[in-house]
């Protein structure tokens, strides 16, 4: 690999750009928006905004999808979900399923899915540069 190549994936790497425009991709095609230049500029403003003042990031996802999202996986209405589940859940949102905090035999509730899905969501906006 060429010096200026690999430098350049340094950059990119150090400065999150590769997970940025992921996120920014799947907002465009989430909302389809009539001006998708302006609605780009848009997600950036909200996410500095976001970094600078504690507001909510752009999700994809909302509450009633969360809750909607649990209730798919909690087919027999128990109230909780398997560590398994919820590990499929958090993939199919494109968060990582590393490091999580829960044994193999763990039941994830509702509350504890929202909660965690929101935080996961919020960390992969912020790290990035305002």
């Amino acid at each position: 690999m060429a010096a200026g190549e690999q430098r350049g994936r340094e950059y990119l790497e150090r400065y999150k750009i590769p997970e940025l425009l992921h996120n920014l991709s799947a907002l465009l095609l989430y909302h389809r928006p009539e001006r998708p230049r302006e609605f780009l500029i848009h997600a950036l403003e909200r996410v500095k905004f976001a970094k600078l003042t504690d507001v909510e990031y752009p999700y994809l996802v909302d509450e009633s999808n969360l809750d909607a999202m649990f209730e798919m996986l909690d087919t027999t209405s128990q109230g909780y979900i398997t560590l398994v589940q919820y590990k499929g859940a958090l993939k199919s949102l494109g968060l990582s399923t590393q490091d999580l905090p829960y044994e193999e035999d763990a039941t994830i509730t509702l509350e504890i899915f929202k909660k965690e899905v929101k935080k996961l969501l919020q960390e992969g906006w912020a790290i990035y540069q305002p």
